[in-house]
């Protein structure tokens, strides 16, 4: 199976990762966050769930070291060559198997970094590497190194979550037209994932979030599904995903008739959108768009029932969550860059009345704002 880049491209994203590197002082790095594996050798497995580590060295040779059943995996997806493996035996340390590694790779006494902020290293884990390269080499933080590199896009990237946003677009199209009184929640969870999964898309990064009645103010996914009332609400948070490029939604459908807390609420959400699409731009600290969004629903008394944050980086992500990092939070000082990618999402909930409102799209920062990457519009859905 060839790459889903082509060699210049990933070529490319190996020359400023170690450039990165050098201008940090590094000799070499840790990786255990498969989204950096992904995009730097495009290597695609939830081996990570175990342990496994990926090292890359200032000239950008890549080896992996992994468990037996994603040997093969590494070899049909990536273009790693150099694999290595460690065995489950009782009392096997893979922080020994790794530290075999950086002795063949003469490590000793290098400055490396290593992903700390990973799914793919636990505490239990690292604590045996940390044992294990005691004394070794010195190990730097370096868990924002390749996340900073993979913010901003390339047209492939971008021509990735465009299809990503079309299948959501092709989701919520069925959750439309099957949103009805008497409709089971399954039926329409079914029919959302198929549409991704027929338009040739991948299971997103977290499930899809559905909710009707009081679960619509939930914004997890919980197991057990329910029948939709006369009068009902519905909401949902998804995301399509292509080449495991993601670009997530988020609607309140109204079932039956509507009460008019819920037409002033979507009125609030859809106002703190357009006000934070507007204040989407590069040069602005993500922060600001937050302050935008919070101005917006606190202006109209809703301070109780909005989030302290309304936003988050999408891109190719993994299990557990699709959520890319950073998030428009208060305070957040970061600068938003042209090709950077967001999922915007206004949410009220308000507990005292167990009535919930949200409208969230993904969008693509240009050189003077930011687009929607999706074709729905963000007008309220009453299904009768």
């Amino acid at each position: 199976m060839p790459l889903h880049f082509d060699e210049t491209e990933m070529n490319n994203r190996r020359r400023s990762a170690t450039a990165a590197m050098t201008k940090a002082g590094l000799d070499g790095i840790l990786i255990f966050k498969q989204e950096s594996m992904y995009y730097l050798t495009g290597y695609d497995s939830f081996g990570f769930g175990m342990f496994q580590c990926l090292y890359m060295d200032t000239d950008g040779n890549t080896t992996l070291l992994t468990r037996l059943p994603d040997l093969r995996q590494a070899k049909y997806t990536s273009d790693i060559t150099d694999i290595r493996l460690w065995y489950d035996v009782e009392g096997v340390n893979p922080g020994e198997c790794l530290k075999e590694l950086l002795v063949d790779k003469e490590c000793k006494g290098n400055r490396l970094g290593i992903e700390y902020r990973s799914y793919g290293l636990t505490a239990h884990n690292w604590r045996l590497i940390e044992k294990s390269l005691d004394g070794f080499c010195t190990l730097n933080d370096a868990s924002q190194l390749i996340d900073e590199l993979r913010s901003v896009k390339s047209p492939q990237e971008i021509a990735y979550a465009r299809r990503a946003a079309e299948l959501a677009d092709d989701a919520l199209d069925q959750a439309i037209e099957l949103a009805r009184p008497g409709a089971f929640e399954g039926d329409i969870l079914a029919a959302m994932q198929g549409a991704v999964f027929k338009g040739g898309g991948d299971y997103a990064g977290n499930e899809f979030i559905i909710g009707s009645g009081p679960a619509a103010l939930l914004v997890r996914y919980v197991s057990g599904r329910r029948t939709l009332g006369c009068n009902d609400q519905l909401t949902l948070e998804f995301a399509g995903a292509y080449r495991r490029y993601h670009a997530a939604m988020m609607r309140t459908l109204i079932i039956g008739k509507t009460h008019p807390q819920h037409l002033k609420m979507h009125r609030v959400c859809l106002d703190a959108i357009n006000a934070c699409m507007e204040a989407v731009r590069p040069g602005s600290e993500m922060g600001t768009v937050y302050e935008v969004h919070a101005e917006v629903m606190d202006k109209a008394g809703y301070h109780r029932h909005r989030m302290q944050a309304c936003g988050y980086g999408m891109g190719a992500v993994y299990n557990p969550l699709w959520v890319d990092p950073p998030m428009f939070y208060r305070g957040n000082s970061r600068l938003i860059q042209p090709n950077n990618i967001f999922f915007l999402h206004m949410i009220l909930v308000d507990s005292e009345t167990d009535r919930a409102m949200t409208l969230g799209q993904t969008v693509l920062v240009t050189e003077h704002g930011c687009e929607p990457m999706g074709r729905s519009t963000l007008d309220l859905v009453v299904n009768i």
